[in-house]
């Protein structure tokens, strides 16, 4: 378990720091950036937030929250709390034209800085669990690695980075967004800073 928590936060900095990150969009608040490397595309969002960094965090952790502004996110409940800083979730996502609704059981990780220069972090990965094995009616679907790192920026503003590792099954949702100039992904996040702030 600790070995699980612990790549689920790895893996997260290691694709945050990751070179080659491409600048795909920009709005006000909002930046969007891909990079790709073989049938990988890692999604980063960047928003600017006018709450302290540890409060977006206390927000963001909480996934029970996230319904309110990832119409992703159709349900959302907690299956398991390994202890104070992991959890593991399951959630459901509505269904897209001619697919099956899919789901997802998800560990959350969250890591407070140790110093004021790093960033808290919110990681995500899929899990398996013998008691939520895979149902007919809904497409399991897993999650390689995406989550958050909230930077302080002053003491009432924060810069919130999204991150999303994506692979060819979860494409067919993205590509319509990547080519409709990734306009549902800004609505998400335009969402979620009116719900943090």
């Amino acid at each position: 378990q600790a070995y699980v928590s612990y790549s689920n936060i790895a893996a997260l900095t290691h694709l945050a720091a990751k070179p080659g990150w491409e600048i795909t969009s920009t709005l006000d608040d909002i930046k969007i950036w891909t990079h790709e490397e073989g049938d990988l595309l890692s999604l980063k969002v960047e928003m600017q937030v006018k709450i302290p960094s540890h409060l977006a965090f206390s927000l963001l952790s909480d996934f029970t929250f996230r319904q309110q502004w990832d119409k992703h996110f159709l349900t959302c409940e907690v299956l398991q709390a390994v202890n104070e800083d992991e959890k593991i979730y399951y959630v459901t996502s509505p269904p897209m034209t001619g697919h099956k609704p899919r789901d997802f059981v998800i560990l959350v990780s969250q890591r407070q800085p140790c110093k004021p220069s790093e960033p808290y972090i919110v990681a995500v990965k899929s899990v398996t669990l013998t008691s939520m094995p895979p149902s007919p009616e809904y497409c399991r679907s897993e999650i390689f690695c995406a989550g958050f790192q909230i930077y302080s920026d002053s003491n009432s503003s924060s810069t919130v980075c999204y991150f999303n590792q994506v692979t060819s099954g979860v494409m067919p949702y993205l590509a319509a967004n990547l080519t409709g100039s990734s306009k549902s992904i800004e609505d998400t996040a335009l969402e979620c800073i009116k719900f943090l702030e």
